[in-house]
Formats: structure tokens, C-alpha cells, sequence
């Protein structure tokens, strides 16, 4: 099969369980998600629950939910529920990790340019307040092999060398990184590492036992569709005293038989709506049922999905994807060029996200990558997208780009 042509894989139906617009062609549920509809009642139901009665539901029926969402979770990530906590997604994770990490004048902070502007953010924030240093690593664009990712990562290690923040699944440039033989190396050194999955889980397979991160923070309303505020925060059992959530509340002092350390900091952070946190298992479910192989059917779906679309506009538009297809997960970039008239300032996204919208109802990222002028273009792949979406994309472009 020709990589431009996309598999049949009989989901006609699964636009229906969303209610998106149908005016608009979706193709960026990288960025936000999409909540499928089971899904926001479920939330609905355990809204209704909950303002029932409100002491009842968050005093007494709320942590078995949560561990229960919790438990179908782990199952997923292949991770011991006593090491996972949640959060509300990957930025208020990393937060959390470095900022309860003592740096010192001299160590060193790894990341990438590859890496989510946010999540650098704090890395930055951390050397700045504490004196380390930020180290930020040129991993090429367009990658060549997972090898030379490793390579590059690598070659930028010291001795003064800390941890390394690293994507699973890079945002902008949609590659999936070599996570676990990045964390044998860097962990033979003495490097601790800590994942940014904001992408990872439901695009690929996770597997936090065999790829054995110090830290792992993944998002769950991207590809795993949950409502929006549910994230999670794994650490490794022999660091959990190191970390603290943001907010400190009752579980400091008052430790619970049968929970981690971890799990009595983070399971309460006052009083939040945490619905978001409970639908997470309802979401697994709803995936689990939409192919006869389940979730690793639909990942594998999207995935070739992802490679058609990547050759398609490689073919139409003579773009160049940002990485080979084989370290493609449900999204793929490709760069058109350099803005012949770029921007003095800083903008999010390229004017041509917002001319494909406003003209076609098309909804995808357009933004500069690795920097100004350069030009990429950003498509996901889920299971309500079909090839017809992509074709209309190519069209699009070819009318108002040059």
C-alpha cells in the first residue's frame, strides 16, 4: 500500500460520538483534545452526584472513584497505581518536579529545542531562581533516525548534568523521541530524567515499566479524550519523598493505610471539581470499544493515518516531514518554507492557521519551527478524521499558500 493511501478501517461512525462542528474540518486535536460524548456525560452524571450531594460525594464515594480511574489508568501505562498521582496536566507536572528539586549554582538542566515552550518555561524559571544552568540541546530539524536523536542528546551531557527534560512525543515537530534508550544512557550516568507525555498516552504505546523514568507527566484530555484538567504524574517509588504538589493540604500530615506517600499529597489539593480526573477510566473504555483490537488497534490506525497524511502533502505540496514515517505516532509536520514575509514580533501561529480557518473551516496549527521564518504545518489523526479531510486540506493550501 502506497504510504499516501489511507487503511479502511471501518469507523464511519466514530464522528458521531463527538459533537464537533460540523462546519469545521478538525485537524489538530494535538493541541486541546476532543471530548467524545459518553465521555462529558459521564462527567454530567458525576456532576449531578456530586452537587446532590455534595458532602456525600466528596467525602465518601469520591476516593474510591478516583482510585478506580486511577487503577484502569496504571493498566494502561503499564505503572503500579501506588507510584501515580493526578494532576491537571503535563505543565502543572514538570511544575511540580522541578520545582521541588534543590538545584544548585553549577548543575545543569537538559532540554531541547524540540521541547513544549511551557515546559521549558519552567525549566528556565528553576536555573534563573536557583543559579543552574539551562542547557538546551539542537536536536536537527528535520531528524534523520532515532539514532541521532540519542546521539545529539548525548553529546550535550556532563558531568554537572542533573536531569533531563525530554519529550516522549514532541509537540511541534510531532517525533516521537527514542524515550527509553534515552533513559538507559542518561540513567547509566547518573542523569535523572523526567518525560513530558503531554501526547504520548493513546498515541503510543506506554510502557512506564520497561522504559523506567525518574519522572513521567503525561496529559489524559489529548489523545486518551478525557475531559480537559486531567493529567498525571508518575514518580519512580525511591524519589517520592523529593516531590510535593503545588498545593500542600491534609494529606502532609495525615497518611492513609494502604497509600503511597505521594498519593496522600497530591489526592486532595483542596476542594476542586475532580470529574475530570474520574472520566479518565469511562475514556480508556470508550477507545477500548471503537476496534475489535481495542486501544493498540485504534493507536495503530491513527498511526498510519498520521504516515498517509505526511506523504500526501509531501507528494501534493512538495513539502519535507520533519522526521522518517516510522517515528511518526498520530501526528505528523512537515515544513512548507520560509515567510517570505515574516513577522517582527513574536506570534503563536503563522498567518496562514488563521487564513485556513476564516476561508476553508479548517482547523490546523500553522506556526514557525525551529524559528522565525521557517514555516510548518502540523496534522493529527483520530478516530473521527477521514482521508477526505486531508485532501481538502492539500487543496486548501495550494489556493493561498505563495
Amino acid at each position: 500500500m502506497p504510504r499516501s493511501d489511507f487503511p479502511d478501517t471501518g469507523l464511519p461512525q466514530a464522528a458521531a460520538a463527538w459533537s464537533l462542528d460540523p462546519a469545521v474540518t478538525m485537524l489538530n486535536h494535538g493541541s486541546f483534545g476532543a471530548c467524545p460524548d459518553v465521555v462529558l456525560q459521564r462527567q454530567y452524571e458525576l456532576r449531578k452526584q456530586m452537587e446532590a450531594r455534595p458532602v456525600q460525594f466528596l467525602a465518601r464515594q469520591m476516593q474510591d472513584l478516583l482510585d478506580a480511574s486511577r487503577q484502569r489508568l496504571a493498566q494502561t501505562l503499564g505503572a503500579d497505581p501506588q507510584d501515580l498521582v493526578f494532576v491537571s496536566n503535563v505543565t502543572a507536572g514538570v511544575n511540580c518536579v522541578l520545582r521541588s528539586l534543590r538545584f544548585r549554582p553549577g548543575d545543569e538542566i537538559l532540554a531541547t529545542v524540540h521541547g513544549y515552550n511551557a515546559c521549558n518555561n519552567v525549566a528556565r524559571f528553576v536555573a534563573q531562581q536557583s543559579g543552574a544552568t539551562l542547557v538546551v540541546v539542537d536536536v536537527p530539524s528535520p531528524v534523520e533516525s532515532p539514532e541521532q536523536i540519542v546521539d545529539t542528546v548525548m553529546a550535550r551531557v556532563s558531568p554537572r548534568t542533573r536531569i533531563a527534560l525530554l519529550d516522549h512525543v514532541s509537540s511541534p515537530s510531532a517525533v516521537v523521541f527514542p524515550i527509553a534508550p534515552l533513559v538507559q544512557r542518561l540513567h547509566a550516568l547518573g542523569v535523572e530524567t523526567l518525560i513530558d507525555g503531554a501526547h504520548a498516552p493513546g498515541m503510543v504505546a506506554v510502557d512506564l515499566q520497561r522504559i523506567g523514568p525518574t519522572y513521567y507527566t503525561g496529559n489524559c484530555h489529548k489523545w486518551l479524550c478525557a475531559p480537559r484538567g486531567a493529567g498525571f504524574l508518575y514518580v519512580r517509588c525511591d524519589r517520592q519523598d523529593e516531590i510535593f504538589p503545588a498545593v500542600i493540604s491534609h494529606g502532609y500530615n495525615r497518611p492513609r493505610p494502604g497509600y503511597s506517600r505521594i498519593q496522600d499529597l497530591f489526592d486532595w489539593p483542596g476542594t476542586i471539581d475532580p470529574t475530570a480526573w474520574l472520566c479518565v477510566g469511562a475514556a480508556i473504555d470508550f477507545l477500548d470499544s471503537l476496534l475489535p483490537g481495542g486501544l493498540p488497534a485504534l493507536i495503530e490506525r491513527n498511526h498510519r493515518y498520521a504516515v498517509a497524511a505526511q506523504s500526501l502533502l509531501a507528494e501534493e505540496l512538495g513539502t519535507r516531514p520533519l522526521c522518517p514515517p516510522e517515528m511518526l505516532g498520530s501526528m505528523a509536520a512537515v515544513e512548507l518554507g520560509d515567510d517570505p514575509d515574516p513577522p517582527a514580533e513574536f506570534v503563536d501561529q503563522q498567518r496562514l492557521n488563521q487564513e485556513l480557518f476564516a476561508r476553508f473551516g479548517i482547523e490546523v496549527p500553522v506556526y514557525f519551527f525551529p524559528a522565525v521564518p521557517r514555516v510548518v504545518l502540523r496534522v493529527s489523526a483520530q478516530a473521527y478524521n477521514e482521508p477526505g479531510h486531508y485532501r481538502r486540506l492539500v487543496e486548501a493550501v495550494k489556493e493561498l499558500w505563495r
